[in-house]
């Protein structure tokens, strides 16, 4: 269970309220470890940048409280996973990747081969041009052809 009690307000705005009866509107929620631990460590900070609350594990949370957690998070944090790579206009940089995403077909822009960021054994962060981060969470889950011109480029 946890120490605080969490909803949203008539403006849609998150009010948390602590045992001692102290309301803070307009919390945000922020995960420390986003792609490491994302079910691990969040702050809930006030209007004014300074922390109120920390959670250690979201998983001991009741399930409304999650729910408005990963709505928040979701409004705000976009990381597209990358499911295939369909194509890319050469195998040097800079290279036009057209891929498809857990949220549609794209292209990105790839300026050099450092924009690939290994985050863990097969996690993969991919940064464009346009400084957009997609997430390919295991390398080794691609398709054959994926694999293949994905190991150009790392």
């Amino acid at each position: 269970m946890s120490d605080f009690f969490l909803s949203r307000n008539e403006s849609g705005r998150l009010v948390l309220t602590l045992p001692n009866g102290q309301v803070h509107v307009g919390v945000v929620p922020v995960r420390a470890f986003p792609m490491h631990a994302p079910e691990q460590f969040l702050a809930f900070m006030s209007t004014e940048g300074k922390e109120v609350v920390w959670v250690d594990d979201l998983t001991r949370l009741p399930q409304e409280t999650l729910a408005l957690i990963a709505e928040e998070i979701a409004s705000r944090e976009m990381m597209p996973v990358i499911q295939r790579i369909l194509s890319v206009s050469t195998l040097s940089t800079p290279s036009t990747w057209e891929i498809m995403t857990d949220r549609g077909a794209t292209k990105l822009i790839l300026k050099g081969e450092e924009d690939n960021r290994r985050l863990s054994g097969s996690t993969l962060m991919i940064t464009d041009s346009h400084g957009l981060r997609f997430m390919l969470p295991d390398m080794q889950a691609l398709d054959k052809n994926s694999r293949r011109i994905l190991d150009r480029f790392l």
